[in-house]
């Protein structure tokens, strides 16, 4: 079976492993700060805050914007539900902004009119969570304009973005965000086995998800409440979570991320393959990339324009059975059971849905070959071939 994704370990990141093994420290050591000097320095930015997962960053994310409960928080509905879930943990409610049908991404335009709809109903966000998906940023230059009109702190979800740029700069910058968000799960761009990371220039909002990661407690006595009693002296002075990175997935990390600019452009060139081995058929459609963007291609979306929900469900099955692991990202977030019981009954985002129905994740990773390539777009243009002969 061809995955649809599929870690890159070698030899020197499994090095980095059996040395943070055999040193003195496997959790709270030299190698989380490590990880994340290094992550902050190729981003640009000032902070990087390592967790234990991407949900659990954006959870802090939510917290060190004081998202609460009676707050409304926005993202895009072709996601993980984790882009949600996150501020339904602060108490928040959470509305959707329909995507963009070419990209994928959360649409300027619809945000904007959202807004003017919330303003005048006085439901304007608090926050606002774009989706970089597929490795795609948004347009983040227009979010951030409309962010400083309507009043709204932005947290970027990069959990796919990790090497790619937007108007040549680094994603994880956060030149038009508050803070934003990596993964590094093991399908992602690099991996610490399971492990995320909050990234932010702001030295206050970086303090509040350090000390939230580690249960609210605090050993910097200038941050006590009491005098310490003596060096052991801690304060728990918030209500945290135990979302701390070990210094064994961060070694992997640190070691990942020195490949990092070859893994995205080793997708760059297959996704590239892709294109030029499916151009000829005009009913696949491979997601559309902004002339100022460069995606780090976490994953490789077509869409099959008009097919219907039995033909979607024959052509990923008919891929698998021919030991191509097609895949479909995401089930829109808003026809989840959970949300959809908190939603209106009608309520209904168009370019989500078509998305959906229409969408088919093809295999990419750094070592797919060019042959698996040909063997994946051949039996992709024969099953559409098959499939217009019906529409």
């Amino acid at each position: 079976m061809i995955p649809y994704g599929r870690q890159d370990i070698d030899d020197k990141d499994i090095e980095a492993v059996i040395s943070a093994l055999k040193s003195d420290w496997l959790t709270q050591g030299p190698c989380v700060p490590k990880f994340e000097s290094a992550v902050a320095d190729y981003c640009g930015v000032n902070h990087a805050v390592a967790v234990n997962s991407a949900t659990s960053a954006l959870h802090l994310a939510c917290l060190a914007l004081d998202v609460g409960q009676d707050d409304i928080v926005w993202t895009s509905p072709n996601s993980f539900v984790a882009s949600a879930n996150c501020a339904v943990y602060c108490g928040a409610s959470v509305d959707f902004v329909d995507i963009s049908l070419d990209n994928g991404n959360m649409c300027v335009e619809a945000l904007e009119e959202k807004l003017v709809s919330a303003r005048a109903n006085n439901t304007l966000p608090k926050v606002v969570i774009p989706v970089h998906f597929a490795g795609q940023s948004c347009d983040m230059r227009t979010i951030h304009t409309l962010a400083k009109e309507y009043g709204f702190k932005v947290i970027e979800d990069a959990s796919h973005a990790i090497g790619g740029a937007f108007e040549n700069m680094p994603v994880g910058r956060c030149e038009y965000a508050d803070i934003c968000v990596f993964s590094f799960h093991p399908v992602k761009i690099i991996t610490t086995m399971e492990g995320g990371m909050a990234l932010t220039p702001h030295e206050k909002l970086a303090r509040k998800m350090m000390q939230l990661r580690s249960h609210g407690i605090t050993s910097d006595s200038s941050q006590m409440l009491n005098t310490p009693d003596g060096p052991w002296y801690y304060e728990q002075t918030d209500l945290g979570f135990n979302y701390r990175m070990n210094d064994v997935e961060a070694a992997l990390g640190t070691s990942q991320l020195s490949k990092l600019d070859h893994f995205v452009g080793a997708r760059n060139s297959l996704a590239l393959m892709y294109n030029k081995q499916l151009a000829a058929n005009s009913l696949i459609s491979p997601l559309a990339i902004s002339p100022d963007v460069y995606s780090s291609y976490h994953l490789y979306v077509v869409r099959i324009d008009g097919i219907n929900q039995p033909q979607h469900k024959y052509m990923v099955e008919s891929l698998r059975s021919e030991g191509i692991f097609a895949h479909v990202h995401y089930i829109p977030i808003h026809l989840q059971p959970y949300y959809r019981s908190r939603l209106p009954q009608d309520y209904c985002l168009p370019n989500a849905q078509r998305y959906y129905q229409e969408a088919i994740t093809l295999p990419l990773y750094p070592k797919l070959t060019p042959s698996e390539i040909e063997f994946v777009t051949d039996n992709l243009t024969t099953l559409v071939d098959k499939i217009a002969s019906e529409l």
